[in-house]
């Protein structure tokens, strides 16, 4: 396939935005440097027509990178078209208008660059999509744009500023964060943890300075598996908690005992049970709970609790901290029930599909 130049001259023009100032050598120094701070985009096409005919991936690419980001600087000036008077979003063809690309040194497809109120450029070397150029705007001129907040991401974002303070420092149990290896300002953090190919994934132990170099598989069960290992927790895969999550073997024991035994042994084993959670601390708690429902009531309260917290897990509509916490309840109930909480489920599920 051969693209023609003047194709690629028509295509680029039709996407030009209409809040996106054109500036030439005529206009420039009347507009930047005036006041206001902008974004200027200074993109070349012809320049390099030789190149492009000669080198096919090379135009393609070159080409690609105009085009793409055509739309999204398109983008860009409409959510600040509200706030024209505190910031510029412009562009010049420094292939019409070689002075101005001569002057500024543009030799990119395209070259983005941030000039300040007197006119003091600096490269804009970050991400080229909607959300990172605006977030760069707005952090330069204090200026908001029309787009609405992403949603915040599941994982934690670190960066050089604040990367040592959680890595390194904070007593957290266990997090998984991000670090954008190709963002300039994180240069010294992709050297520093000799990162060299994307994505690389270390773990860093509690406590130590001095990470682990993740080489397992990248399916979430492996990746779930290992943190659970390293962590000491116990997350199951697709969300929340297995159903060992909360359990205790020597109460499991007790637990079991407590079920089968007859009323007068109940009261040893509690009593047994009472004496151990002295020292095994808030996780007991629940065994005894359960152990005093069923001595004041009946046996019954297993399997009505069991159905009641199978129905809400089954549903989840719970914010994710209190389906855990109902989980760890239904896996100690699973302890005492002969008939396990994942047998009840199964059981709405039936009756539910037959309705």
């Amino acid at each position: 396939m051969l693209l023609s130049f003047p194709f690629l001259a028509a295509l680029v023009a039709s996407v030009s935005a209409s809040n996106v100032i054109d500036l030439t050598s005529d206009n420039f120094d009347s507009v930047i440097g005036k006041g206001k701070p902008g974004l200027v985009e200074l993109s070349v096409v012809r320049r390099n027509m030789v190149s492009l005919v000669l080198i096919f991936e090379l135009f393609i690419f070159k080409f690609r990178s105009l085009v793409n980001l055509a739309p999204v600087y398109e983008q860009l000036a409409d959510a600040f078209a509200g706030a024209k008077d505190k910031v510029i979003v412009a562009k010049v063809d420094a292939d019409a208008d070689k002075a101005l690309g001569k002057k500024y040194g543009i030799t990119g497809f395209p070259t983005l660059k941030w000039f300040d109120a007197e006119g003091n450029h600096e490269p804009y070397e970050s991400g080229r999509d909607l959300d990172s150029l605006a977030a760069f705007v707005t952090q330069k001129s204090k200026a908001k744009s029309s787009i609405k907040p992403p949603p915040p991401p599941a994982t934690t974002i670190l960066d050089v500023y604040n990367f040592d303070e959680v890595a390194l420092e904070i007593g957290l149990q266990c997090i998984v964060a991000n670090v954008d290896g190709d963002d300039k300002k994180n240069a010294d953090l992709t050297k520093k943890y000799e990162v060299t190919g994307f994505p690389t994934i270390k773990f860093f132990p509690k406590g130590s300075t001095e990470p682990i170099s993740y080489d397992g598989g990248r399916s979430e069960a492996e990746f779930v598996a290992f943190l659970n290992k390293k962590c000491g927790t116990q997350r199951a895969v697709g969300g929340g908690l297995t159903n060992q999550a909360g359990r205790l073997a020597e109460f499991d024991v007790l637990a079991s005992k407590f079920f089968t035994a007859s009323a007068g042994a109940r009261d040893a084993i509690f009593k047994e049970a009472t004496l151990l959670a002295a020292s095994a601390g808030a996780a007991s708690k629940h065994y005894l709970r359960v152990m005093e429902k069923v001595v004041n009531s009946s046996e019954a309260y297993i399997q009505k609790e069991s159905t009641r917290l199978a129905k809400i897990l089954d549903k989840k509509t719970l914010a994710a901290s209190k389906l855990d916490e109902i989980k760890i309840k239904a896996n100690i109930l699973s302890a005492f029930a002969e008939e396990k909480i994942e047998d009840v489920k199964e059981k709405i599920g039936r009756e539910e599909a037959e309705l």
